[in-house]
């Protein structure tokens, strides 16, 4: 061997060398971690070294129309959540179509920036420069590698022959790390789904006490109320040594006839089939100003009905019946226990199209230690999660309770 080609060897054989060293720190890197993010973030440390770069990234498959980024510098939407795999730039090489791409220019490369493509961060940061490699394991396509740079022409074939190496060393790690994420993600999910099922089931057992407590009180108000009226003009009727007394009568049966009428309403809102929802709620408003306010005049009650669809075609009659009774119970609470002056209750939809029902009063405020007041708002909130709504209660110079119903969960109304 000639001195020339000795010296053209010694430079070859030291970088050759740099670039084991650098591919076993990766290595023992990647063995003291278990999480993506910070795996990435060691080994992209490690490969600026040799490539320098702007942006840096694995984007893996999920499933077989999906994919999922990571990503370290730069924070780009390729890494905020799952993008569909014929829109990702490096499609062509996530499908097995390409073992790599080359891009000099990615900003005027229609392989990645064809129609629907999710290129914006190539625009927005300049990442001209491209080079993609495939990861495999055991022989199946399971990412790629992406390394980027602000630059044009910056990206090689010799840049190829060092990222390739470095996305097989990758690959098993980086596959291995995603299960055990997905594992914990499915964990996580079965225990959120478990611990909302079971909530749900003391939700509607203690609905289910308060369904048969109310059935009794209905009992005891029939037997204490009506029938003993009905009882004592049974009396007045048999009774042969006294003269009947007509209009004493007449006025004792519209009084029972009124008594039977409000416990039928309290039990089935009739309202609410007759006229709807917003009537019913409404009702249910001047109902409470004129019979339950210590001074009816001083309850100022109102509704206000902006929804912009016909609610009672489009909701099923138990979702309707859930409203009512969360609305029934705030509009109760506030007179019972708030001692408010004013109840508006607001009907709107929001910019994601859900249903929201607001009822705001000017009381002293929601006491969540109140037996009676926690227990109702236990009811509230088993009726909202039985139709699939959020209720939330804040208590700032008056109490709002606003119920949200997102609509695409609701099926049409048989």
């Amino acid at each position: 061997m000639d001195q020339a080609t000795t010296q053209h060897a010694a430079p070859a054989s030291a970088a050759a060398g740099r670039n084991r060293d650098i591919f076993l720190r990766i290595s023992n890197h990647l063995a003291r971690v278990t999480q993506i993010q910070s795996a990435l973030a060691a080994v992209a440390k490690e490969v600026a070294q040799v490539l320098p770069f702007t942006h840096f990234d694995i984007c893996l498959l999920d499933g077989p129309d999906w994919t999922v980024s990571y990503e370290v510098g730069i924070q780009t939407r390729w890494s905020r959540k799952r993008a569909r795999l014929e829109n990702s730039p490096v499609r062509s090489i996530l499908c097995g179509d390409l073992d790599y791409m080359i891009c000099t220019n990615a900003m005027e490369d229609p392989r990645q920036t064809f129609a629907g493509a999710t290129s914006e961060p190539i625009f927005n940061h300049n990442l001209r420069s491209r080079v993609h490699v495939s990861m495999n394991v055991m022989g199946q396509r399971v990412g790629t590698l992406n390394i980027s740079h602000s630059d044009q022409n910056r990206f090689d074939h010799d840049t190829l022959a060092l990222a390739q190496p470095l996305a097989d060393l990758l690959a098993p790690y980086f596959h291995a790390l995603r299960a055990i994420e997905k594992a914990r993600q499915d964990a996580q999910a079965r225990t959120e789904l478990q611990s909302r099922e079971e909530g749900l089931r003391r939700g509607a057992s203690s609905l289910t006490l308060a369904l048969e407590q109310e059935r009794q009180r209905i009992g005891m108000d029939l037997h204490d109320q009506t029938l003993a009226d009905l009882t004592r003009l049974m009396r007045i009727l048999t009774d042969e040594t006294h003269p009947l007394d007509r209009s004493y009568l007449a006025e004792a049966m519209a009084t029972s006839i009124r008594d039977l009428r409000q416990i039928i309403e309290e039990a089935m809102p009739a309202q609410l089939d007759l006229f709807g929802l917003s009537h019913a709620l409404s009702a249910h408003l001047q109902k409470v100003a004129q019979t339950r306010a210590p001074r009816a005049c001083d309850l100022r009650t109102s509704l206000v009905d902006n929804v912009d669809f016909e609610m009672d075609e489009m909701l099923p009659k138990d979702v309707r019946t859930a409203i009512y009774r969360i609305g029934q119970e705030a509009v109760n609470n506030a007179v019972n226990h708030a001692g408010a002056s004013s109840i508006v209750i607001t009907l709107d939809t929001d910019r994601a199209g859900d249903l929201v029902m607001c009822v705001r009063d000017d009381g002293i405020g929601f006491d969540t230690h109140g037996r009676t007041r926690r227990s109702g708002l236990a009811h509230m909130e088993t009726r909202a999660r039985l139709v699939r709504g959020h209720l939330d209660i804040t208590s700032e110079h008056g109490t709002c309770v606003t119920f949200r119903l997102p609509l695409s969960a609701q099926e049409a109304p048989q």
